[in-house]
């Protein structure tokens, strides 16, 4: 397993997200990411951190996106860890214009939430019942997850390890509302 550290935050706990302009409440919905020439342009270049076309190889990549479109809003990538018991969340990104380490007004907010919720519904449906892990970029991100999500901190595997459990996923994914489509791209 590579270890790569999540550096989402979480802003407004909201069912869709939330055009920060406008105030408008937009629906959004779940594409799977096969192809990994789809996500090329996604790179760190372009502030997404990494380059997301090298992590379908070895794992699932979802898109939240604008309902409808292809709107790109964030992305998750999440392994299937039965050693573990648990999801594991390899990355989780936020778009540059709704990442307020990029931007001093994000686009959207509630992007964050709904790619736990997103980690979250995987996990259940291998069967753990909601439960997730992964790594904080640093120790005030890990103090958020546990403060905004209930995360706890495991720190086994790492000093920023942390999981998301059980009761504590099925109530952000009470938060966050999203359709989950059939396409894949």
């Amino acid at each position: 397993m590579c270890l790569r550290f999540i550096s989402v935050y979480i802003d407004d706990f909201t069912s869709c997200l939330k055009d920060n302009v406008t105030g408008e409440l937009v629906d959004t919905e779940v594409i799977r990411i096969k192809r990994s020439s789809f996500l090329e342009k996604y790179n760190k270049k372009n502030g997404w951190y990494i380059d997301w076309s090298q992590l379908t190889k070895n794992s699932e990549v979802y898109a939240l996106v604008i309902k409808g479109t292809v709107d790109i809003q964030g992305l998750v990538s999440v392994q299937n860890n039965p050693d573990a018991g648990a999801l594991y969340i390899q990355w989780m990104c936020t778009a540059p214009q709704n990442n307020k380490q990029l931007t001093d007004t994000p686009k959207y907010s509630g992007v964050g939430g709904h790619l736990f919720a997103i980690a979250g519904k995987k996990s259940i449906e291998y069967g753990y019942d909601g439960d997730v892990f992964g790594f904080a970029a640093d120790e005030k991100l890990l103090q958020h997850y546990v403060e905004k999500l209930g995360a706890e901190a495991i720190c086994m595997l790492h000093q920023f390890h942390f999981g998301i459990f059980d009761d504590q996923m099925k109530n952000i994914m009470e938060v966050y509302t999203y359709e989950w489509t059939d396409e894949q791209l």
